[in-house]
């Protein structure tokens, strides 16, 4: 018999207190709280990155590699905080044994925070006897609560990067957990062990892949994001249908994933590039670009409405000016800040601004209605989102 050691009565006891935090927080799945209780997280982080104060001489933000050689209490307290815990950026593996600050870059890949994860599988409905599909094993923690509430035989799960996957394979077995693990893209599901009565995934998508709802079983359910190159989000909820169609709504509240490898946006460039010969004439704008940008829920909700209308451009701010680059069609609009407002300039085949503030405008005419009012609809003639107060808007 193994003696339980101070570290494991200490990780246990974190574990409770953790799944009491999600149940402040308005979690009240029992199942999935009684796994949270059980499933050791600090197995499948053993380093990480926690943003650091301030930002280095150029700007960036700067972020502190956290591992328990390092600072085991530190890095004990997070694994078991609700936040989600940077494990790499920019594809490229750290070094935890030679630790460094790392400054700026894209992050690839994370634990995502333990409520958010308990959230995409209650609300995708997962119970013990159904089977699912999860995309985006990352850590492997998500897939580990999935294993420990219904069961490792009924939970496959498909990571693209296989370093992260064979990490999170060995954290899973050290941890007694054996689901069934590829290296495979999300975008394409995984056939081999489909139909499933579940899908989850743990990235965004432009649109939702056809080979997800081909691979899901008739009443079986898909919970995935939806984003784009303006970094729009919304969840939604496909139930899919026996001749293959699905519909469902979308979800409130503010969630954000990393977008799936094969989806994300281009590099654009300089922007300076973009803004030579720009026409000299420009326009008073009808809406200020605060109104997809703003750290409010409704900014949220709009940016992922307004890409519907250029679902191909891309957003960046330098000093008073905002940018609108659109790498397909060689569009691009530039948005001024003056005493009186804002003003536009664009060129181009598509006026983007103009595309997105006619979204707007209809949105406001509806009353600003939320995400949970929209459904989305998917069949062979394409994916458009609907609105009893709105016209159909199509996705990419």
């Amino acid at each position: 018999m193994t003696r339980e050691t101070d570290f494991d009565q200490d990780a246990a006891q974190r574990r409770r207190e953790l799944a009491q935090t999600l149940t402040h927080a308005g979690v009240n799945a029992s199942g999935w709280l009684d796994a949270v209780r059980t499933v050791p997280r600090h197995l499948f982080v053993p380093g990480f990155y926690l943003p650091a104060d301030g930002r280095d001489a150029t700007g960036l933000p700067l972020w502190e590699p956290v591992t328990a050689d390092g600072d085991s209490a530190r890095w004990l307290a997070a694994a078991y905080s609700d936040i989600t815990l940077i494990t790499q950026f920019d594809g490229e593996e750290a070094d935890w044994k030679d630790r460094a600050v790392r400054h700026g870059g894209a992050p690839t890949s994370s634990s995502t925070l333990p409520s958010l994860v308990v959230r995409m599988w209650a609300d995708a409905d997962v119970r013990p006897g159904h089977t699912v599909l999860e995309i985006g094993t990352g850590s492997g923690y998500s897939t580990a609560l999935a294993c420990a509430y219904i069961g490792s035989d009924a939970v496959t799960s498909i990571e693209v990067d296989a370093h992260r996957l064979n990490q999170a394979a060995t954290a899973l077995d050290n941890a007694g957990y054996t689901p069934t693990l590829a290296v495979s893209d999300g975008l394409y599901g995984y056939w081999p062990e489909a139909p499933f009565d579940r899908i989850v995934a743990a990235c965004s998508f432009r649109s939702v892949p056809p080979a997800l709802i081909a691979q899901t079983c008739p009443g079986g359910k898909v919970l995935l994001t939806l984003s784009g190159w303006l970094y729009g989000y919304a969840r939604v909820l496909l139930t899919v249908a026996e001749d293959g169609t699905a519909e469902g709504p979308l979800l409130n509240g503010t969630v954000s994933f990393m977008s799936a490898r094969t989806h994300a946006a281009p590099a654009f460039g300089n922007p300076a590039h973009w803004a030579a010969d720009m026409p000299g004439d420009t326009r008073e704008v009808r809406h200020a670009p605060e109104r997809i940008t703003a750290t409010t829920t409704e900014a949220f909700h709009l940016r992922f409405l307004a890409q519907s209308a250029a679902p191909s451009a891309q957003l960046t701010t330098f000093g008073d000016r905002t940018y609108l680059i659109d790498t397909v069609t060689g569009s691009v609009a530039i948005l001024t800040r003056h005493d009186s407002g804002w003003r536009a300039q664009e060129k181009g085949p598509v006026r983007l601004w103009e595309c997105i503030e006619a979204v707007i405008d209809v949105y406001d005419q509806a009353g600003k209605p939320p995400p949970a009012t929209f459904r989305l609809h998917v069949d062979s003639s394409g994916q458009r989102l609907t609105h009893a107060r709105l016209p159909d808007l199509m996705l990419p």
